[in-house]
């Protein structure tokens, strides 16, 4: 063991001092997840399958900042590592920009017209009803999400994951309080249900949005002349396209076939989504690790690129793929311990118990394949400056190979439930021989920044 994970000296203390916060705030926002789906679990059947398919629209907002920020980091870190502190400035202009785009848009709909966004994931009357007064009242907190997410980004690609850590924390702990309080109607609050649990969410979202503006007027790193964050030059927006949005439509596009099936599943029955509903939030909770490993890897590598310290960063590049893979054996280590435990939480039919047990199972596999997919595809060849690969890898598993399976198999051939959820879980296996080979065979690394940008 002490052999498959040697490196380099001091780079296990140089990772953790970035992967520990990260997991910190990881774990607390899948804690915040798994407390509000048996919060909404212990309501009723309706309001968690509601909660799941309403929460539809929340996780493409989650996915387009999973791109947007990886995007962001691609530059960011490489900049941090010339210390390059005005060009950051910008590259934080080019992400408010784009997510207040998103955000606003996603808003408006949510809140104009929820039941036809509900439709699209259901044709449940019942469902599609209490879908849309959670979004009416959740819609708000998309556009405080437009205001913090791309600095938080920022701030650790200059390495204060500290204080993104504690923000997100505070957020969090703020969402989970007035959960409690207000889907159950505790104290002088009133009991709302599956609407406080919408409410719950806004409030937490604009804490952070204030949070991250206080800490930005106080802040001595970034410039806060406005006039210097959004005066762009075309060289950085060139570089931006080119580098950048690959990840971020890579993003876009796997979040839109994880929609796609999150279509497919709310048109197979409301056990299926209840049961998909836990293991989701279970299957975030054991993967912490190695997520954070991915983030982390971001930062690590694109300020080693950016320093121009190339083989330093590929022998780091290796040490982070064997961590990796020794997070993804314990994680499923662990989900295998708790998932006889796990479906005595909800209150959920004996149907969609049965499912929820075979689900847990499948993903011990499943689990580990999105771990190094990630950390090979969005962490390590995308802070080194080679976004396109992942970008045509993850578009022809997901849409050529993924989502046709599951639309085939739930539609045409109309397979049971369990088998069209087996059928989905493949994507990751799909492109994960592909990255590999597209790793071990190198030349993804490169370093992408400019002088005198600004």
């Amino acid at each position: 063991m002490k052999r498959f994970l040697a490196a380099r000296e001091g780079f296990y203390r140089e990772l953790f001092v970035l992967v520990i916060p990260i997991v910190i705030q990881n774990l607390i926002a899948s804690s915040v997840s798994v407390a509000d789906t048996f919060m909404l679990g212990n309501v009723d059947q309706t309001s968690l399958s509601a909660s799941g398919l309403a929460g539809q629209l929340m996780f493409l907002i989650n996915v387009m900042f999973f791109g947007l920020n990886s995007a962001l980091t691609i530059l960011a870190s490489q900049y941090w590592g010339k210390k390059d502190v005005k060009v950051i400035s910008k590259i934080l202009g080019i992400g408010l920009i784009i997510a207040m785009i998103v955000t606003v848009s996603f808003s408006a709909i949510a809140f104009f017209i929820p039941r036809h966004v509900m439709w699209i994931w259901t044709d449940d009357p019942e469902l599609i009803a209490a879908g849309a007064r959670y979004l009416r009242f959740v819609a708000p907190s998309y556009i405080f999400l437009g205001l913090f997410q791309p600095y938080l980004t920022i701030l650790k690609s200059c390495e204060r994951v500290v204080f993104s850590t504690v923000t997100s924390t505070a957020a969090l702990f703020i969402n989970v309080i007035f959960n409690y309080l207000l889907i159950f109607g505790h104290g002088p609050f009133p009991e709302m249900g599956i609407e406080g649990a919408a409410i719950a969410t806004s409030i937490s979202c604009g804490s952070g949005a204030l949070i991250c503006l206080i800490d930005f007027l106080r802040q001595k790193v970034l410039p806060k002349n406005l006039r210097v964050m959004f005066g762009i030059p075309r060289a950085l927006v060139a570089d931006f396209f080119k580098y950048s949005l690959p990840a971020f439509v890579n993003d876009v596009m796997w979040g839109l076939a994880f929609t796609v099936n999150s279509i497919i599943m709310g048109h197979l029955g409301s056990d299926i989504v209840a049961a998909n509903a836990v293991v989701s939030s279970v299957r975030d909770l054991v993967t912490v690790v190695g997520f954070g490993i991915s983030a982390a890897a971001s930062i690590m590598l694109g300020k080693e690129i950016g320093e121009n310290r190339l083989d330093v960063a590929k022998k780091d590049a290796s040490s982070i793929v064997r961590v990796t893979v020794f997070s993804g054996i314990i994680a499923g280590f662990v989900l295998l311990i708790i998932s006889p435990f796990v479906p005595g939480f909800v209150d959920i039919t004996e149907t969609a118990v049965g499912y929820l047990r075979i689900m847990l199972y499948i993903n011990i596999a499943y689990q580990m394949g999105q771990i190094i997919n990630t950390v090979l595809i969005a962490s390590i060849f995308r802070c080194g400056g080679n976004s396109k690969y992942g970008m045509v890898l993850d578009i022809i598993c997901m849409w050529g190979f993924a989502v046709p399976l599951g639309l085939i198999s739930a539609f045409v051939l109309k397979f049971p439930p369990l088998i069209v959820y087996v059928l989905m879980c493949t994507d990751e296996f799909a492109k994960m021989p592909f990255a590999i080979h597209h790793y071990l065979k190198g030349g993804w690394i490169r370093n992408i920044t400019r002088e005198n940008v600004a």
